[in-house]
């Protein structure tokens, strides 16, 4: 508790914190909500679907893009614009949906939303990165826990809004959210002060092609495949089990182990290499996922969800870390920014491989092999040799200005 109570009293920790959980819950939020309106609206989960996956891929398109901007002119003016520009757009795909107007229009307002959504997460993430090395681990694990009860708090927000009113409200709660989050974060000490590292101009892959960067990144592209077919995979094995009421529960169990894990993970001091950790995390990840495709009892998945979560925010924990140690000084939000690219884009063909084995001759059972196939990959990238780049203990960098 002492590292966590350090990290809380670091100079404008408490507003990244709250401000970059409530900054980073519409990205949980919409896609489910802006899935339940097309749907209600327009009666097909196709046009749905492919509504919310506009969204989602333009956001992260565009992310890498605001995040070298972010690292060569500051985030201020940025998040400034973006709180600016989301709930219009929002309000915008909102009134498209309502008004009835063709597929085409719903599916350009949905990308139009997304290239708006907050540059939330990876600037948050790169000011972690310029905290003291001591500290930085720890600051990393709350980062990774208020990601995961992200993902347990807006689905459900979603759900109870859905039911109690409709999906255009939990919109308009996301881009309150949203807009309150990326003027927390704009508006604090640490952004004020932010002071942009000058660096060469390169080209536009030269932050992915970093020594160390492409061997972190596909492993967790694998893992994040993993992770998208698990996604599909349990609310298939709790309806093929008769519970499909269990869905949401098994998914908020499995979040909670990893928020367990990552709260118990960030209070440890470690020895081993950051490279090691990570490669034993993912290990630890493919043990717990291994068994899964063998369960018949839901009761019996949600323990295994539950205790397998554990791995899961401090593998992320250390792969945040990682980033911030290997990405170059004058790039570093853009480096967290293709994490988060590649991440979404890895989910989501998981989901989609995963949804095809489900209506295929393997089942679920297939898309549970999966995710474990998926960690078990990642865990096989981080064997694989490449360049690596020095990182001192105490790095450059400098803590958040007071």
């Amino acid at each position: 508790m002492r590292a966590y109570l350090t990290v809380w009293r670091l100079p404008s920790a408490p507003v990244l914190l709250l401000s970059g959980f409530a900054g980073r819950l519409p990205s949980a939020m919409v896609p489910l909500a802006l899935l339940l309106m097309v749907q209600q609206q327009t009666g097909s989960y196709a046009v749905a679907g492919l509504a919310s996956a506009t969204l989602g891929i333009a956001s992260a398109v565009m992310a890498p893009v605001l995040g070298r901007l972010a690292d060569r002119r500051g985030p201020r003016t940025i998040l400034l614009a973006q709180a600016a520009a989301y709930p219009l757009l929002l309000a915008l795909l909102v009134a498209v949906v309502l008004g009835g107007a063709p597929t085409l229009a719903v599916i350009a307002a949905s990308g139009l939303a997304g290239t708006a959504t907050p540059l939330v997460s990876g600037t948050v993430r790169a000011l972690w990165s310029r905290v003291d090395v001591r500290v930085r681990p720890t600051a990393f694990a709350l980062d990774a826990t208020a990601t995961e009860l992200v993902f347990v708090v807006g689905p459900s927000l979603v759900a109870v809004l859905a039911v109690l009113a409709t999906p255009a409200l939990a919109l308009g709660l996301a881009a309150a959210l949203g807009v309150g989050g990326a003027l927390g974060i704009a508006t604090s000490r640490t952004t004020r002060a932010y002071v942009p590292v000058a660096g060469p101009r390169s080209g536009l892959f030269s932050t992915v092609l970093s020594p160390g960067m492409p061997r972190l990144l596909l492993s967790g592209s694998a893992l994040m495949l993993g992770f998208g077919a698990l996604e599909v995979a349990i609310p298939a094995f709790a309806d093929e089990t008769g519970s499909p009421g269990m869905s949401g529960v098994l998914l908020a169990v499995w979040s909670l182990g990893s928020v367990v894990g990552g709260l118990w993970f960030g209070a440890r001091v470690l020895s081993i290499s950051l490279p090691r950790q990570y490669r034993l995390l993912l290990l630890g990840v493919t043990i717990g996922l291994a068994p899964l495709a063998w369960i018949s009892s839901p009761w019996a998945l949600g323990v295994l969800l539950f205790l397998g979560g554990t791995a899961i925010a401090p593998t992320l924990t250390v792969q945040n870390t990682l980033v911030g140690a290997m990405a170059p000084e004058h790039a570093t939000t853009e480096a967290f920014t293709w994490l988060s690219t590649i991440a979404v884009g890895a989910s989501a063909i998981g989901a989609a491989v995963g949804g095809g084995l489900i209506e295929g001759p393997f089942g679920v059972s297939g898309s549970l092999a999966l995710a474990a196939a998926g960690a078990a990959g990642a865990v096989a990238i981080t064997l694989v040799p490449g360049r690596r780049r020095d990182v001192p203990a105490r790095g450059p960098r400098q803590p958040i200005a007071a």
